[in-house]
């Protein structure tokens, strides 16, 4: 997905703040398995994926606990570190070859400071993510796992295409067995 094509998509702005966010970011590449951000450690940048898919996830009790998907257009960062610069509790994993759009966030924060355009599509950014984690949260207490199962089918069926029946299941919150079940279930 090209990046003018993203940004546009998050926000509309007008040319001359495009132009300035679109001169701010460089590409990157980087091989499946690559952890591209680590638990506890402040990210000094913001990422968009141009091809490939990613996930985030956290330790428990040395399990691995999948709690997003990310594909192209989407933007991979740390909240944590984006809005407060400390450091993230979520590792970035590259589940396929990926290249990406990358810009520091330091100078994201400047243009922030600078034009009000590129501060309100930042601002659409955060909005957008918090509806998604609140989404995921709502659907982890509510529904139930064939339900979570369905809904993932429905939104974002390429993911069940390209991560690994451990990863989904676990991004669902039942094990590799349970997500077999359901699945021959619904067929």
């Amino acid at each position: 997905m090209l990046l003018d094509q993203i940004i546009q998509q998050i926000f509309p702005l007008p040319q001359d703040s495009r132009e300035k966010l679109l001169q701010s970011f460089s590409e990157c590449s980087f091989p499946k398995g690559y952890i591209l951000m680590k638990t506890d450690k402040t990210e000094p940048f913001l990422y968009f994926i141009k091809k490939g898919i990613v996930r985030a996830y956290a330790l428990q009790d040395d399990m691995e606990i999948t709690f997003w998907f990310g594909k192209e257009g989407d933007p991979i960062l740390s909240m944590r570190s984006y809005i407060e610069q400390k450091p993230g509790y979520e590792n970035i994993e590259l589940l396929e070859d990926c290249n990406l759009y990358k810009m520091n966030i330091s100078d994201i924060q400047k243009l922030y400071r600078e034009d009000i355009h590129i501060a309100n599509w930042g601002r659409k950014i955060a909005e957008t993510e918090l509806i998604k984690t609140e989404e995921r949260l709502i659907s982890r207490q509510f529904k139930t796992a064939t339900e979570r199962y369905l809904q993932l089918q429905k939104e974002q069926s390429d993911i069940l295409q390209r991560a690994s029946l451990g990863h989904i299941a676990s991004y669902l919150g039942i094990t590799q067995v349970s997500l077999s079940r359901i699945r021959s279930e619904i067929r």
